[in-house]
């Protein structure tokens, strides 16, 4: 094991998917927040999705996230991601800006490139033009967080100079993480990937070289941050049949072909979970498949869990994360918050 290994942290990880209305898959993912918080999770982490609810129910993370600062105290508040060719990278600035002062530094910014093409138009976007769009946004963001005049001798008020040393970028391949390790950002690594070329392939073994591309190219004396977002469902062994049924159907509606890569019509329920990475069963079953993960063992210094795509409920959502924290983090070496506090004290 490695001593990033050691030092592993638990993160929640939520894209706001309940079937219910926007008002409550708000408010479920505060309350989830709030439990993480309880039970020694280190981050919250919420993913943006414009106009397509069934993708993900949250346009404005920072405005969810400014609510959940006011209800929690300790947890960081973290984007999954910022989708930023979309944005003005301004107001980006800005908002982040005010959340980390009102939220007492708690705030991480994680950023990508893609999305949806199709939400692209409505922002005057080019999605063709995604990456360099990027590069020139990101620029204007620290430019703006170390508080330089830009245009018009204008200087951001609050300044954040601490917020480009919090900053992670989405990666599924070794050139873009290569590019995050250069600046020394975090790497987050997607919960599945499709693997047209390699359908057997374990998904460690598709990630592993992104994570090498992106220790190589990390400045001498910079600190390795390495997300690995694992979908991890814990349940009661009487639950689990019933909840693989479920997902199983779920996946079958379209989204596991769209997953994997690949036509899955001919894997049984259990094959389907293990194909597109969703790792669902009692504690003991997810501490045995997350033991081979070498990017969950050997190189995550965090890793946080979600329950999608599978179809839980809100109160599934909250008896996986108690789980996940007392029973599964523990035997994987991920700290909690909690861990760490002991630590601390000696």
């Amino acid at each position: 094991m490695t001593e990033n290994a050691k030092t592993k942290t638990l993160g929640f990880f939520t894209r706001l998917l309940e079937e219910a209305s926007a008002a409550e898959r708000y408010r479920y993912a505060l309350e989830q927040i709030e439990a993480a918080e309880r039970l020694g999770f280190a981050s919250a982490w919420v993913a943006q999705h414009h106009f397509h609810e069934a993708e993900g129910g949250l346009p404005s993370p920072f405005v969810l996230l400014g609510a959940a600062a006011q209800r929690t105290r300790r947890i960081g508040l973290a984007t999954g991601v910022i989708t930023l060719p979309m944005e003005d990278p301004v107001r980006v600035a800005e908002d982040a800006a005010v959340l980390d002062a009102v939220s007492g530094g708690r705030v991480q910014v994680g950023l990508g490139s893609g999305g949806n093409p199709n939400s692209f138009p409505a922002f005057g976007a080019d999605f063709a033009e995604r990456g360099p769009s990027f590069g020139a946004k990101l620029e204007t963001l620290e430019t703006l967080w170390r508080g330089e005049e830009t245009a018009g001798g204008n200087r951001l008020y609050p300044a954040a100079p601490q917020l480009p040393g919090k900053l992670w970028q989405a990666s599924f391949g070794t050139f873009g993480a290569g590019i995050a390790g250069s600046r020394g950002d975090g790497l987050m690594l997607s919960r599945t990937q499709p693997r047209r070329d390699s359908p057997d392939a374990a998904l460690s073994e598709i990630q592993v070289p992104v994570v090498e591309a992106y220790l190589e190219r990390l400045p001498e004396g910079a600190a390795p941050r390495i997300m690995a977002s694992r979908t991890a469902i814990a349940v009661e062994a009487s639950e689990r049949a019933g909840l693989v049924r479920r997902t199983a159907e779920k996946l079958r509606q379209g989204e596991a072909d769209r997953l994997v890569g690949r036509d899955t019509s001919g894997l049984g329920d259990e094959e389907l979970l293990v194909a597109t990475d969703t790792f669902l069963g009692t504690p003991e079953e997810i501490v045995e498949r997350l033991s081979e993960d070498r990017v969950v063992t050997d190189h995550a210094t965090l890793v946080a869990f979600q329950v999608h795509s599978a179809p839980v409920t809100h109160e599934e959502t909250l008896r996986s994360l108690e789980l996940l924290a007392t029973e599964v983090a523990p035997r994987l070496g991920i700290s909690t918050a909690d861990d760490a506090l002991a630590a601390s004290r000696g």
